[in-house]
């Protein structure tokens, strides 16, 4: 069992109760998501994702497959605004760019494959292709 509390919970209790002028969190949580959260279901046709993308205008969202390798990349641009006549106190403003890749156990039929986004989920439908029967060969 690990005793030892985490430097940045210590430090960060010591200047919100100490300090609480210095103690400023950031406006919009952590600025980059690690890794885009996703759900994928199976049924004997098809797969379905669903796979976390808040804030994220759909334009910015770009999905790929390729053969049963799906990536999706979502570029993320965070900026706050100010009006006229206001002093600005604090600005935060982060982009980049968060990418997965999984594989899928078999080929997608990318020409039948659908995604659309709807409050900040994307919903994608992913056709499985139809098995080619092995030929078999005539020996000669």
């Amino acid at each position: 069992m690990n005793n030892l509390i985490a430097r940045s919970g210590l430090f960060d209790d010591f200047f919100k109760d100490v300090a609480p002028g210095f103690y400023v969190k950031p406006l919009h949580g952590d600025p980059l998501p690690a890794q885009i959260k996703v759900d994928v279901k199976e049924t004997p046709t098809a797969y379905t994702v669903l796979a976390e993308v808040p804030g994220v205008p759909k334009e910015d969202i770009h999905v790929t497959v390729e053969g049963n390798v799906v990536t999706l990349r979502a570029e993320i641009k965070q900026e706050d605004r100010q009006s006229e006549g206001e002093k600005l106190l604090r600005s935060e403003r982060y982009f980049g760019t968060v990418s997965r890749s999984f594989q899928m156990p078999v080929d997608i039929d990318d020409a039948a494959a659908k995604a659309k986004c709807e409050n900040g989920v994307l919903h994608l439908t992913l056709p499985k292709k139809a098995a080619v029967a092995g030929q078999r060969l005539t020996i000669e």
